[in-house]
């Protein structure tokens, strides 16, 4: 039975529509310097450099003018995306920084996300060109996609994060598309091992686990952005919310509903008083950690796509729509660069990778972008990009 995501009260209404009317000022803001360049991953105080289609988050801009686009009607954010996609088209056909699992990010929310509400053919062929890159990365005696690195690099070999979750409905998409089912069959196989490997018996996940990509043999898992090895970081849980909800409504594997289901329970136990965690689930209030509002909107389009995936008559669901709409709410209120009028960004407090000392306490490109997904998602019927 198909659930209305979100019946808001009146003022709920209002109050998203505003915070969504804001973030859309930004992108409007941000036209005149990202068209031709793009935002780089993470803002320097509170502010995104310039720079070119070369970085795995190029799109999360490119997916945020589209959906300023389907908000508003305006034409000059059609325009300006349009015009964006000749870079991804350079990108894919001149193999520019594509030796990634992240063509899935990339081309989602350019190229897919162009075809879907335009029908634009040159869009869909780019999108089906990186959906092949993808794929050969596919490992099929380990049964997983390399997240990134030279595939004949011994120190790079075998190595799958989470975060791989969302660039997999690339693969389901081109497989409808093509009706080569290959292609959705190594998403899948890929989304199972993340199940089996990536999350722990806790239900807290690795970032990072490495196979032997000959012989398919489990090695061990580590961790490339959390706090130690065998921490949770936040992050990395939030795309396996969001990943295998996204992995379920593409297969109807029921393990992968409940892999997102037990991700979102831990994650929900561990937040703290203002409902926004720390960038490692490890912290809570009072250790001096800095917030990730990155996971937070990124758990909310999970928490959201997981509700609209059960049944309408699972006595947990609601809970999983009212947590989305609360941490929603608090990022709205609290997180938004709305005081700080300098930034071209829209959310605070994100960190990018804390280890290495990468945009700690910052805007980043995903939560701005994520948290405009959401907005969207609570306001209306918005057809997924993923």
């Amino acid at each position: 039975m198909h659930k209305v995501l979100c019946e808001l009260k009146e003022d709920e209404r209002l109050f998203f529509e505003q915070a969504l009317k804001f973030a859309v000022g930004k992108i409007e803001q941000n036209l005149p310097v990202y068209t031709e360049l793009f935002p780089a991953s993470a803002s320097q105080g509170l502010v995104y450099p310039a720079i070119e289609n070369t970085d795995w988050t190029a799109s999360f801009w490119t997916g945020m003018v589209w959906l300023a686009y389907e908000w508003t009607g305006d034409s000059r954010y059609r325009e300006a995306a349009e015009e964006q996609l000749d870079s991804f088209r350079r990108r894919v056909e001149e193999r520019i920084a594509v030796d990634t699992h992240d063509l899935g990010f990339l081309y989602s929310l350019s190229a897919v996300a162009a075809y879907r509400i335009t029908g634009n053919p040159a869009a869909r062929e780019m999108a089906l060109e990186a959906a092949g890159l993808l794929a050969d990365r596919y490992f099929p005696e380990a049964g997983i996609i390399q997240a990134w690195g030279d595939l004949n690099d011994p120190a790079q070999r075998g190595r799958m994060i989470i975060d791989c979750l969302l660039n997999l409905p690339l693969l389901h998409w081109a497989a409808e598309e093509t009706g080569d089912s290959a292609l959705a069959s190594i998403a899948h196989r890929h989304a199972r091992q993340s199940a089996r490997y990536l999350v722990r018996p806790d239900h807290t996940s690795y970032h990072t686990y490495y196979m032997d990509a000959e012989t398919g043999k489990p090695l061990y898992g580590n961790t490339h952005q959390g706090y130690a090895d065998d921490s949770c970081w936040a992050r990395g849980q939030a795309w396996g919310i969001y990943g295998f909800a996204l992995a379920y409504a593409h297969t109807g594997d029921s393990s992968l509903l409940d892999a997102s289901r037990q991700l979102a329970d831990y994650f929900l136990e561990k937040l703290p008083a203002d409902g926004i965690v720390y960038w490692d689930l490890i912290f809570t209030d009072g250790d001096g950690q800095e917030k990730d509002s990155s996971a937070a909107a990124i758990t909310v389009c999970g928490l959201l796509e997981l509700f609209r995936q059960l049944p309408a008559d699972d006595p947990g669901a609601a809970g999983y729509r009212e947590a989305a709409l609360e941490m929603l709410a608090v990022l709205a209120e609290r997180y938004t660069t709305k005081e700080h009028p300098h930034s071209n960004g829209i959310l605070l407090h994100g960190v990018y990778n804390k280890p290495r000392g990468w945009g700690i306490d910052e805007c980043t490109l995903w939560g701005d972008y994520f948290y405009c997904e959401a907005l969207m998602r609570v306001l209306g019927e918005w057809q997924r990009y993923w």
